[in-house]
């Protein structure tokens, strides 16, 4: 447990910097809020541009690393929605966005900064094909979802319209777009351009993780304790559990199932909360999920390295 703790604690010490320096006042929110910027709009986005523009996407596409890790993740989307209708009696638009915290684990900050730390950066392929479509399929389900409630069964053109907006409009899928684009066109950049595009990327996870830090010390941990207990149960355990089960079933490699099962086991990401404060809904619940439950994955992320082949 030593040896996993070693692999998973760098990650979180980085968190817990950005955690105490918003927290003691070393660094401002303004400041938090241009990191994010940054990493969001811009070094993340160059990361996954120049990770799926070179990936071999024959190999890394393989559908039962996709169907394991979408299944599962539908699965905890299912179970964040109706325990939370039925079993803690929130209404049909709290529900949904307490599904979408089950359904949107951090594959980015979290999932990458651990696989790479257990694996090494060659065992990433797979990592970056789950997440190519990773933020499209989670609004487009959420979205799509809260919008049909919404409008209670009238949703027509107008909800579809608005679930494309939203998903395009994100700066990380216009960079996975963009990469998909070089990749089957078989398009190169400049030598120098890609050298800078590539000291952006490298300054991606390490500000983000910073940066996550010091959102994290905004949040206050106000939500319901039950209902928050239901969404690190389902995140953290039934997720990556589904898709462990289903990478069994269907065959699925060892590198495939290390980065499906650790990417299912991340904490819900800063999105969770995103997603609550777009709609204004659970938004203490969302909050208080994403900071707890990441502080879980120290001990849960170990314990899921311990069990995979």
């Amino acid at each position: 447990m030593q040896a996993l703790l070693e692999v998973t604690l760098p990650v979180f010490v980085v968190i817990g910097a950005g955690y105490l320096a918003v927290w003691r006042n070393l660094f401002s929110q303004e400041n938090v809020d241009g990191l994010m910027v940054f990493t969001q709009n811009f070094a993340i986005p160059c990361l996954l541009f120049l990770a799926i523009a070179n990936l071999d996407l024959a190999q890394s596409f393989n559908w039962r690393l996709m169907l394991s890790f979408y299944a599962g993740a539908l699965s905890g989307f299912v179970c964040g929605l109706f325990g939370a209708r039925y079993f803690f009696n929130r209404d049909w638009e709290d529900a949904v966005v307490i599904g979408f915290c089950c359904l949107f684990s951090n594959s980015v900050l979290l999932g990458l900064a651990i696989t790479e730390r257990a694996y090494g950066p060659d065992a990433l392929a797979s990592n970056f094909a789950i997440i190519s479509i990773h933020s499209l399929f989670c609004y487009a389900i959420g979205i799509t979802v809260m919008e049909v409630v919404r409008a209670r069964g009238n949703a027509g053109s107008a909800t579809a319209w608005k679930v494309i907006k939203s998903i395009f409009s994100n700066a990380l899928i216009l960079g996975i777009v963009l990469g998909f684009a070089f990749n089957l066109a078989a398009l190169t950049l400049p030598a120098f351009l890609e050298s800078g595009l590539s000291l952006i990327a490298q300054a991606a996870l390490p500000a983000a993780l910073f940066g996550l830090g010091g959102v994290l010390a905004t949040y206050k941990a106000e939500g319901d304790l039950r209902i928050v207990l239901w969404i690190c149960l389902v995140s953290l355990i039934i997720h990556p559990a589904v898709t462990r089960g289903l990478g069994f079933a269907v065959g699925l490699s060892d590198a495939g199932t290390r980065s499906a099962v650790l990417t299912a086991a991340m904490a819900p990401g800063a999105n969770a909360y995103i997603f609550a404060n777009m709609y204004g809904r659970a938004k203490r619940v969302a909050a208080t999920a994403v900071l707890a439950a990441t502080v879980l994955t120290i001990l849960t992320a170990s314990i899921w390295l311990s069990v995979l082949p």
